[in-house]
């Protein structure tokens, strides 16, 4: 199925789903908790088993599963909201013998009018604090969401569904108003070519002088493209294989001290007799935080002699998570989905030349940032929309952009799309057994 049909169905479903919100509501008994917590399923047929309990003096909201994969149910509460208003959630949680947490146990903030109809879609909270791996898992749900100006009221509902036999306990539910923080970050992709370049190292120092040409424009993180040490050498990917920690990485290593800002850069990788096509992510400090060996290889490398790499790493930066991919990865969902699934909020994409459909659709399947540096596809800096907000070519080799973490891309019938995704959104490779 094409990525516009997908995306098609995605908003009719959405937009059926709203339309037999009514029929949905009613459709089975309820039991009461005390101060206004309610217990609710969509039918009577997939009820969970639901109680209080206290431990340690605190009184705990409990699901759990009924023996059949069709349990759906929660504890719901409403209360009063300001239409524009910004309001902080969060709460904490218990669970066990749960296959796949990210779909049966959540949070969501349905916005009501005064006569209780629906105004907006469901908003998802994120999990912030994923369970342990010890028999009693503790997480954590936690995150900002603005009342549509039409709300009165908005219903929490604290989720269990889909899983036979797991169970939760649900225990420090807080909805107070507030500002939500911001989290700016300045992104910078760099468009450079070099030329008739006698070695990896004459090459590498044309990206040097506009490295230090982007640095006065104080980005935190500047984007180079593939294969910096082969561009304009003539050479083939294992004439320039080197290790990592090598020479190449020690001057990136400067050039991200002098400039204060992480550096992405692919280069051609040497492990004994293996060579990657590889990546790199050099901190602020000039330590090299990590490495990305390119999973998807075009005939081109794989005749060449290049290894694939096996895994799709998320690396912690101080303004959040990001994942990088190389070129060919972005011809297929799997790398950028992995990538967004382990937490990433901005994928860096050092390419050589690429579909620009596909590299538009990343970001916007996945709601994620995207900052290409490429030799024949273009260099920009991509939204959660698919849109190019700063762009770098040859006479403009230089882009930067800023852009809020913190903030919501709202899409029409489906609001905030991103935090759906992990809600909604199928399995991925390696989250079930």
């Amino acid at each position: 199925m094409s990525y516009g049909k997908t995306l098609y169905l995605t908003l009719a479903v959405s937009f059926m789903c709203v339309l037999s919100l009514a029929s949905v509501r009613a459709a089975s008994p309820s039991t009461e908790a005390g101060d206004g917590w309610t217990s609710y399923s969509p039918r009577p047929e997939i009820v969970p088993k639901s109680w209080v309990t206290q431990e340690a003096g605190k009184r705990l909201l409990c699901l759990a599963g009924n023996g059949h994969r069709s349990v759906d149910g929660s504890w719901r509460k409403t209360v009063p909201v300001v239409g524009g208003q910004t309001y902080r959630f969060s709460v904490s949680f218990f669970s066990q013998n749960v296959e796949l947490e990210r779909r049966t146990i959540l949070a969501s903030v349905e916005w009501l009018d005064a006569k209780g109809r629906r105004v907006e879609t469901l908003d998802y909270p994120p999990t912030v604090s994923p369970s342990s791996k010890s028999p009693r898992h503790v997480g954590r749900i936690e995150g900002w969401c603005t009342a549509p100006e039409k709300a009165t009221q908005a219903q929490i509902a604290l989720v269990y569904r889909w899983d036979s036999y797991g169970e939760v306990r649900w225990d420090a539910v807080e909805f107070q108003p507030g500002e939500r923080p911001k989290r700016p970050v300045r992104l910078a992709t760099i468009y450079c070519r070099p030329k008739g370049t006698k070695s990896a190292e004459e090459s590498v120092e044309k990206f040097a002088e506009l490295v230090r040409k982007a640095a006065a424009q104080k980005p935190d993180f500047i984007c180079l493209p593939e294969g910096i040490t082969v561009i304009g050498t003539g050479e083939k990917y294992v004439d320039v294989a080197e290790p990592i920690p090598g020479p190449t990485t020690a001057r990136l290593g400067e050039l991200a001290r002098q400039s204060h800002a992480y550096l992405v850069a692919g280069l051609y990788e040497r492990e004994g007799r293996t060579v990657y096509n590889t990546a790199v992510l050099i901190a602020r400090d000039g330590r090299l935080v990590g490495s990305y060996r390119k999973v998807s290889l075009p005939n081109e490398e794989i005749e060449g002699g290049v290894t694939p790499g096996d895994a799709f790493p998320v690396f912690d930066t101080d303004f959040g998570k990001v994942g990088i991919m190389i070129c060919w990865d972005v011809f297929f969902p799997e790398p950028a989905r992995a990538l967004a699934a382990r937490g990433a909020e901005i994928i860096f994409l050092p390419i050589w030349g690429g579909n620009a459909d596909l590299i538009k659709a990343r970001p916007i399947e996945n709601q994620v940032y995207l900052v290409t540096s490429s030799y024949d596809a273009k260099t920009a800096i991509y939204d959660r929309r698919g849109a190019a907000v700063a762009e770098a070519n040859e006479q403009q080799p230089i882009a930067v952009a800023e852009i809020d973490l913190a903030q919501p891309t709202l899409w029409p019938w489906l609001g905030d799309y991103r935090s759906r995704i992990p809600r909604e959104g199928p399995p991925v490779t390696g989250e079930l057994p």
